[in-house]
């Protein structure tokens, strides 16, 4: 048997797994994987440098399926070239509940698999992302630890979606030359021909973008090989126009819409064993094949080992280690602590988002692993500290991404940042803009990754701007995403204290929400511990008071002034600042009750809409925040307007009593 006939058969079992596990499903997109097998083949098993037993070797390529629709053709893989949790019978689960092999790859559930794609171009920009925290870490720890390539296979689908030029248009400003981008040009989408919606010259787009680009015959593993070759010598990153035939193989649906997404039948995978010499039953790999698959699994072994001794020999591997383990260096918590205390000493009146960047110059400064950045908002975000110097297509000794008017791009590649590991990424932008972030705010929140986001200008306080940049409902909606911390701080302490918590947390992602306007500091005397941990906490008065009134960011200080007031008139009142709803729910039930206290009269006060505070104060209490939208002027005044006011608290409450 030839070469190129056994690396047919190895395509071919690509093909044969992936149109068995969806028949067996009954659900799925067999089209793709079909289509693409013979481009997979050849970069795992002459190019891609991976080792299936040391999956998390921080040196390894990275591989992207940013068409996550065609997810066997991943699991295929991981099957094939031998991770060990990847078996046939996970392949026999696809799209079951609970399964490894889920519809769209799904980041944890499997080696093998570097992030969550199925949206659509999220994966594009992850490797954006990745491709970045290569470079980044090789300028750092140099070519001997860190030095590989990104890998991404996308679709018709994901070039579509805005999100892929954003993404682009930054890889090549950065001249990110080790990302290679394989598109699976096969002219289909799920209503029909790509030429019923588009008809982008992509060709023209990515050298607009400068990229390099090649033409080949996605079936032809010569012309893969050769385009992969080219790649590795550019100084841009390269995207690969692969012209494939969706379905490939199948007789009858081959090159169609009705391969996309639907089981090809039983007639049709008969016709098609039978059009590809493929004898063999369902998920039968024959084992002449499966070793060659298995021997291009230990392709990388040498590599590896060779690795490990140059990790060793470094004098830089304990913070190499250190920081792909996600750890923080010892003495992180007391730097922060030494910070609360200075700002009990000094209370000063700022607004959070300058608050934030005097915590972010201590954590800067402590943490040579920050990678911060804004998207063109860095005067605005308050995000670059004096460490932070930027980053340039030449120079990627600094620590500061101009991501540039590109929210979706830098919060999608943030994430791929964070899944690349090495390093903490935050970014800024305006909170009215997190509609922008949400779809990588939610992916983030749902692989578990350490990603923060810092959005200024969070309230009405806004002003002069007016409705359009003007939030109201955008912090109830963060609050719904499931595992993402949202924190709004009521000062300076309570923002350094929320920033401890974000760097320190691995496994979620945070945004911050913060002001544009001046707080004075409630916080007035010094806590060692970080009461902002427990998501709310009394800030003043006593369990048994007859008022309470929970507050967050800004509206914490209107409350503490309403208090004043009420007990000037001989009402008690407890205030309650409440710095993140979502922590505040993860405490124990006699914490959370003992917060929600008794009081016959509770109020809750936000410069947003009521959504999410009846946990707090019931169906029955008061919510002083937004009734009306659209205002303008100086903060003070557009308070006034919205009614969100001390005399308006003060009314609340006294109507109650």
């Amino acid at each position: 048997m030839t070469s190129r006939e056994q690396n047919d058969r190895m395509a071919n079992a690509i093909r044969f797994l992936a149109m068995d596990a969806v028949e067996k499903a009954n659900s799925g997109h067999p089209g793709m994987p079909m289509g693409m097998a013979d481009v997979a083949t050849v970069l795992f098993s002459k190019y891609l440098k991976f080792d299936p037993t040391k999956p998390h070797w921080p040196d390894r390529d990275r591989f992207v399926l940013s068409a996550g629709h065609g997810s066997m053709l991943l699991y295929s893989l991981l099957y094939l070239t031998g991770y060990e949790d990847m078996t046939v019978e996970d392949l026999k689960q696809f799209r079951q509940l609970g399964s490894k092999t889920a519809g769209h790859p799904e980041y944890g559930h499997a080696t093998g698999i570097e992030t969550t794609t199925g949206p659509l171009g999220q994966g594009i920009a992850n490797a954006v992302g990745m491709a970045i925290a290569e470079r980044k870490l090789r300028e750092e720890f140099g070519a001997d630890l860190q030095d590989h390539y990104t890998y991404v296979i996308n679709g018709d689908g994901c070039l579509m979606e805005g999100i892929s030029h954003e993404a682009i248009a930054l890889a090549g400003h950065l001249k990110l030359n080790k990302l290679v981008l394989f598109w699976d040009n096969n002219s289909i989408t799920i209503d029909g021909a790509v030429s019923l919606s588009d008809s982008t010259d992509q060709i023209a787009r990515f050298k607009a973008v400068h990229w390099n680009t090649i033409e080949i015959d996605g079936h032809d593993q010569a012309a893969i090989a050769d385009a992969i070759e080219q790649a590795h010598k550019s100084d841009r990153p390269t995207f690969i126009a692969c012209k494939t035939v969706i379905g490939f193989g199948a007789p009858n649906k081959a090159g169609s819409h009705k391969v996309h997404g639907s089981p090809l039948g039983a007639e049709e995978i008969a016709a098609t064993r039978k059009a590809l010499n493929w004898e063999y039953e369902p998920f039968i790999v024959p084992n002449d094949v499966l070793s060659e698959w298995r021997a291009a699994g230990t392709r990388s072994v040498d590599a590896v080992k060779a690795w490990e001794g140059r990790l060793a020999k470094s004098d830089k591997k304990a913070e190499f280690d250190r920081r792909f383990a996600g750890d923080l260096p010892a003495g992180f918590d007391a730097a922060i602590s030494d910070y609360k205390k200075k700002l009990a000493e000094t209370k000063p009146t700022i607004a959070t988002r300058k608050a934030s960047e005097d915590a972010l110059e201590v954590i800067n400064g402590f943490l040579p692993e920050t990678l911060g950045g804004s998207a063109d908002l860095t005067p605005s975000n308050n995000t670059k500290t004096s460490q932070m110097h930027s980053i340039t297509p030449t120079d990627f000794a600094g620590r500061y991404m101009h991501w540039g008017i590109r929210e979706h791009g830098m919060a999608s590649a943030m994430n791929g940042i964070a899944l690349h590991g090495g390093l903490i990424p935050y970014g800024g932008g305006f909170m009215i803009f997190s509609d922008y972030c949400r779809p990588p705010i939610r992916l983030a929140s749902l692989m578990g990754i350490r990603v923060i986001h810092v959005l200024t200008h969070d309230s009405i306080g806004v002003g002069e701007d007016g409705p359009t940049h003007q939030p109201v409902e955008q912090m109830a909606s963060l609050r719904a995403i499931p595992n993402l911390m949202m924190f709004r701080p009521a000062d300076a302490v309570e923002t350094a204290e929320c920033w401890q918590i974000a760097v320190t947390t691995k496994d979620r992602p945070s945004g911050l929400a913060l002001t544009r306007q001046n707080l004075t500091t409630v916080r007035t005397e010094y806590s060692e511990k970080n009461l902002s941990t427990l998501g709310a906490y009394t800030l003043a008065g006593s369990a048994d008071a007859k008022v309470t009134i929970f507050a967050s960011g800004s509206e914490v200080e209107l409350a503490v002034a309403a208090r004043k007031t009420l007990e000037e008139k001989g009402i008690s009142v407890r205030v309650v600042s409440v710095p993140s709803t979502e922590l505040f729910f993860e405490q124990p039930d006699a914490y959370r009750a003992e917060v929600i206290g008794k009081s016959p009269v509770k109020i809750a006060v936000e410069a947003g809409v009521r959504e999410g505070w009846d946990a707090f104060i019931g169906p029955e209490g008061t919510f002083v925040g937004m009734k009306s939208f659209g205002a303008s002027g100086p903060a003070k005044d557009v308070f006034k307007h919205f009614g969100i006011t001390v005399d308006a608290v003060v009314a609340a409450a006294e109507a109650k009593i």
